[in-house]
């Protein structure tokens, strides 16, 4: 059996001694090195059992900690704020920022509903329209789409609105047939506006009252005028009744591959996804103590582990007229369950502390505080 180095008993961290020197040069941390190294060799038996690592395996298993130890924290920080984050830039590293949520996102998809309705989006309509001939009824509108001149031929249509005999109800505001002229003589009188037109009625009144008025339009259109209507499937447009006389029908629609292109913009540069978010590795100064003791306790394991597999490239050593069986099994079973454990302890931690929770304890501790002011009688002023 080869000679295997045992811990001397003590070490001197020096800038470079860890795989990717992410804290080497933060005086905390190689204060520390030294300082864990010396208790996790102790931990591992040392003196009385021999501890076949070096300082190197010691100040690895610490780096590997604080990363992970950042990786969790940074991670949990990113499902929080990721809504507030998204779109953001990635220049800057946020590590100690604040992230105070905001509507970015949601307002990107609020957009992409009002697409649909034709109020926001990225998607343009476009206007059509193809001639309405007498006694017919039906049309094609994907035939008409292949013979557009604004049209590939590969592009197909998606039709939004359909503009069939009734004129747009704005245009009809003081449609007497809709009574959206009856009541505002006598009003326009009592104000002095009696010998203007009835469109001084714009100064006087709430725009919501405007909007109900065109609402009032198109339902009058669809309860005297519903035999003008029309049927849409798959762009095959039916039209009610048969026109008995030659005119033009006007429509809405968007381009489909405008739908899908709109979605994707290959050429931005800011936070797209969980793996831009401008997390970097922790700054191991600004652990605090809480932090840093959970860091030694998964460096700890880190050292278990690889202790046993050094000792399982020897799982038996010969010694005079015996053989000794040596615990990296052991070793490493205990190390994957400790780690297993810090792991769940830590995003338990973190879940405490996470925004809905920490409003569900304040909403408990007004409750219980509502209870308890109840039970106290109100002061009595006299005189």
């Amino acid at each position: 059996m080869a000679n295997i180095p045992i811990w001397p008993g003590s070490s001197s961290f020096f800038p470079g001694e860890t795989p990717f020197g992410f804290y080497d040069n933060d005086n905390d941390f190689q204060v520390d090195a030294d300082k864990f190294a010396k208790f996790a060799a102790q931990r591992l038996g040392f003196p009385i059992v021999d501890v076949e690592l070096q300082a190197i395996q010691f100040y690895t298993a610490l780096e590997e900690a604080v990363t992970t130890y950042g990786n969790e924290v940074y991670a949990y920080r990113v499902r929080q704020d990721y809504l507030s984050l998204e779109g953001g830039p990635t220049g800057s590293n946020l590590n100690n920022t604040l992230i105070t949520p905001n509507m970015g996102t949601i307002v990107r998809l609020s957009k992409q509903y009002g697409e649909e309705a034709g109020t926001g989006g990225n998607v343009t309509w476009r206007t059509g329209s193809l001639p309405l001939l007498k006694d017919t009824q039906k049309y094609d509108l994907n035939a008409w789409a292949q013979e557009s001149a604004s049209l590939g031929t590969n592009d197909s249509i998606e039709v939004k609105r359909i503009f069939y005999y009734p004129d747009p109800a704005v245009v009809r505001y003081f449609d007497p047939y809709a009574s959206t002229g009856i009541g505002f003589n006598s009003m326009m009188d009592n104000f002095g506006f009696g010998s203007f037109s009835p469109a001084v009625n714009f100064l006087l009144m709430p725009l919501s009252f405007d909007l109900q008025k065109l609402q009032a339009i198109e339902m009058n259109d669809q309860v005297r005028k519903s035999n003008y209507s029309f049927e849409l499937i798959n762009n095959q447009l039916k039209v009610f009744p048969i026109p008995t006389e030659d005119g033009t029908l006007y429509f809405e629609y968007i381009k489909t591959q405008d739908r899908y292109s709109a979605s994707f913009n290959n050429s931005y540069s800011g936070i797209t996804n969980v793996s831009n978010v401008p997390y970097a590795n922790p700054n191991y100064s600004q652990i605090n103590s809480v932090g840093r003791s959970w860091i030694y306790e998964y460096a700890l394991a880190l050292s278990k582990e690889i202790l046993g597999y050094i000792r399982g490239k020897y799982s038996n050593v010969p010694i005079p007229d015996a053989e000794i069986t040596l615990n990296q099994s052991d070793l490493i079973s205990a190390a994957t369950e400790e780690k297993n454990n810090l792991i769940e302890r830590l995003r338990g931690y973190l879940e405490e502390t996470s925004r809905d929770k920490l409003l569900e304890r304040r909403a408990q501790e007004a409750e219980f505080k509502q209870k308890e002011l109840a039970q106290s009688p109100y002061v009595i002023y006299i005189g």
